[in-house]
């Protein structure tokens, strides 16, 4: 990173210090009193950011803070306000999300600040026809009350098929043109590898971006994909970085969320993570981590936490839908219960997604087999995550 993790200027060291106490060496070392002191100092320090670092966006040219707004599941506008205020100037939203309040929410952040902010939304998951792609663009401009988006993505790729849809991208050339959008990217959960590299091997190099799940709990395949559409020119923004920030006592009362940060972003071949930030608290503990190191410290946490949740944590990597006989999105109802469960604690965005699948996908199928033959590579218990689904999100 480029500034060495130095505070800025006009911040007192020891606030700047506080800001990013959590996490640290001193605070995993130090047993449990300097740990709460140190969640202590956080939640009551005075509300200070470091001097923002900035990197480049791939072909686009977009010079953007490591540490971006993921604002999925943001309440309100001021925690955005507040972030852009302060240098954080790239905020992810989509169409789909809180079904379509979230884009007011944000056009709310936006007032007044819209010139200092680059702004990426996404299409609807089901639009693949011109007809829908411009549907979906004009109600977020207007949702939005801008006259431009600056990354425009195909929501939630599976496969490399999207990609080169006719359609889709005549749509996209002529909202281009129209200057409606700027930017073309898409983003992906599953069969991360196959859609990177689908972009790479397009010949017209169409889109721009990829918005990919990434964390330190990733095969090495995935960073190897996105090494390669880097270097190809691919602006690589990294979420779910945090690998689902479920709540363990393996930690005490230190949260994995800036190792598993700092582990994505020591990655030179990705621009910037999003992580979804709901309130003030959240907003601290992640932009902390702008110019700080991956350090031994960092590593230790994110052992602990990985041995925490690996009865339990899903991948996504969608390997086990191949020996089911029904063909049920797995993964897909994983990321669901991971949204209910995991440190988003958003049971509404977890329905939602959940419900997107149609009957003979979802967990419901799952009853008709007498005994579940899907099989996963880390050894979860796919029977028992399915009936769980089925209960809380049919």
């Amino acid at each position: 990173m480029s500034n060495g993790g130095k505070p800025d200027k006009g911040m007192h060291r020891r606030e700047f210090l506080k800001v990013g106490l959590v996490g640290t060496t001193s605070a995993i070392l130090g047993g449990d009193v300097l740990a709460e002191a140190a969640v202590h100092y956080v939640e009551n320090a005075p509300f200070v950011l470091p001097q923002p670092v900035y990197r480049t966006l791939g072909r686009t040219g977009l010079k953007i803070s490591v540490v971006s707004f993921g604002a999925m599941s943001t309440p309100e506008p001021e925690v955005l306000r507040i972030a852009f205020d302060n240098g954080v100037n790239y905020v992810d939203t989509a169409r789909k999300y809180m079904d379509g309040r979230n884009e007011e929410i944000v056009a709310k952040a936006l007032k007044g600040r819209r010139d200092k902010v680059y702004v990426a939304t996404k299409t609807l998951p089901g639009s693949r026809s011109k007809e829908d792609i411009i549907r979906d663009v004009e109600t977020s401009l207007k949702t939005l009350e801008t006259d431009h988006i600056d990354v425009i993505q195909l929501h939630n790729l599976e496969g490399k098929d999207r990609i080169s849809v006719p359609e889709t991208r005549e749509a996209l050339a002529l909202l281009k043109k129209q200057g409606k959008v700027r930017f073309c990217g898409v983003t992906t959960h599953k069969n991360e590898v196959e859609v990177l590299n689908a972009l790479v091997d397009d010949r017209d190099r169409f889109f721009d971006t990829c918005l990919v799940k990434y964390n330190f709990e990733s095969p090495k395949e995935v960073g190897e994909a996105i090494a390669r559409a880097a270097k190809a020119g691919v602006g690589i923004v990294a979420m779910k970085t945090q690998a689902g920030g479920y709540k363990t006592e393996a930690l005490g009362k230190i949260s994995p969320h800036q190792a598993a940060l700092k582990w994505a972003l020591q990655n030179p071949n990705v621009t910037m993570a999003i992580p979804g930030m709901k309130d003030l608290s959240q907003l601290r503990e992640n932009v902390a981590v702008m110019g700080m190191p991956f350090q031994y410290a960092d590593e230790r946490i994110l052992q602990r936490y990985h041995s925490a949740i690996a009865g339990f944590y899903c991948d996504l990597c969608g390997t086990c839908e191949g020996s089911c006989p029904k063909g049920v999105e797995i993964s897909t109802i994983n990321r669901a219960l991971m949204y209910a469960e995991g440190g988003y604690r958003d049971r509404g965005l977890a329905v939602s997604t959940y419900r997107e699948l149609p009957a003979s996908a979802s967990a419901d199928a799952c009853l008709e087999c007498p005994v579940c033959t899907a099989q996963c590579g880390k050894g979860l218990n796919i029977a028992a995550k399915m009936e769980r689904a089925r209960t809380m999100l049919a």
